[in-house]
């Protein structure tokens, strides 16, 4: 089984960098590499370059499209059985393409995604940002694991295809704003079997502060509106949670300062919620500071996400506005 690793990258030189060293590493080797520059101004040329002698990779640079077609632009030029589609702020383990050749040798599958955790070398909010994105106390709950909700679509950060079902459903028809779901119901859609590995995990940095991380999430609820829009069936309850939690933390400051009696309701229920992250985080990553940060960046990705979602879902689908 020979797999072709598809990494599109927009001016993240050194990311790059640290996920080709980890491919360095790999216990099976039948794979090559297609990175894929989109229209970067700090492009990575050189440093792909650097790995030419180490790994079987290759470096394109081409006008700035947008991942989903970028990605696209790697499929055209891909020889492997499999497409696996990465990120470019991961770290992968060194046993990852071993597990997940082992797997589709047993289960035959025809597209599959992989979890994420935090790496031991990431910083704490990196740590407490992954814990919000992989919490079973917030939306992170329904992705990557095997309890998740209805049918699985893998993410593009750890996704991976084979090439019938490329050259039977195509590449993505959206280049962001929920590109790699659509793309996983399209090949749902045409028959094929998709699947969860659960050992196939990569090391997710995501974003380096929670600025940034506000500014995903912000996205992430956006993108949601926009699956919504070609497959309105993919709308389930789960999908409103964020939004339901912000307006309820809302409603809660409100009553803060017009109507205290009730606010000491629902100052518990608020309380109560954000100590039930606190102590699951401190024992998952046995860190007070982690801890305190995971409640930070949950806070953060429930709000963000709730307000991107609130936001199409008024201007798209209440307004009817095309933009």
């Amino acid at each position: 089984m020979f797999f072709s690793i598809i990494i599109p990258l927009y001016n993240r030189p050194q990311e790059i960098k640290e996920l080709l060293s980890t491919l360095c590493k790999q216990t099976y080797m039948q794979f090559e590499v297609l990175v894929i520059e989109d229209g970067s101004v700090n492009d990575a040329k050189e440093i792909v370059a650097s790995f030419e002698n180490k790994l079987d990779v290759k470096y394109f640079y081409k006008e700035n499209s947008g991942q989903g077609f970028s990605r696209n632009f790697g499929f055209e030029r891909a020889i492997g059985d499999y497409f696996i589609i990465f990120d470019s702020d991961i770290l992968v383990p060194a046993d990852y393409l071993e597990i997940v050749r082992d797997y589709l040798y047993e289960h035959q599958l025809d597209a599959f995604g992989g979890p994420d955790a935090a790496h031991e070398s990431f910083t704490p909010v990196q740590k407490a940002i992954s814990y919000a994105m992989t919490s079973p106390f917030t939306t992170g709950g329904i992705r990557g694991n095997k309890k998740h909700i209805g049918q699985f679509h893998p993410r593009s950060f750890n996704m991976g295809l084979s090439r019938e079902v490329y050259e039977k459903v195509g590449g993505f028809i959206l280049t962001r704003l929920g590109e790699d779901i659509e793309y996983s119901i399209r090949i749902h859609e045409n028959g094929f079997k998709i699947g969860l590995i659960p050992t196939a995990k990569v090391y997710h940095k995501r974003r380096t502060s929670f600025t940034q991380f506000y500014k995903q999430l912000h996205f992430f609820g956006r993108a949601r509106i926009n699956i919504y829009k070609h497959f309105p069936s993919e709308l389930k309850v789960v999908h409103f949670f964020p939004a339901i939690f912000t307006l309820g933390l809302s409603f809660t400051i409100l009553c803060n300062i017009f109507f205290k009696p009730l606010a000491y309701i629902c100052n518990f229920f608020v309380l109560l919620y954000f100590l039930l992250i606190f102590f699951h985080a401190w024992q998952a990553n046995k860190s007070i500071k982690i801890a305190f940060l995971s409640v930070i960046a949950s806070f953060i990705q429930l709000t963000a996400y709730g307000l991107g979602f609130m936001q199409d879902f008024v201007k798209r689908v209440l307004l009817k506005s095309k933009d």
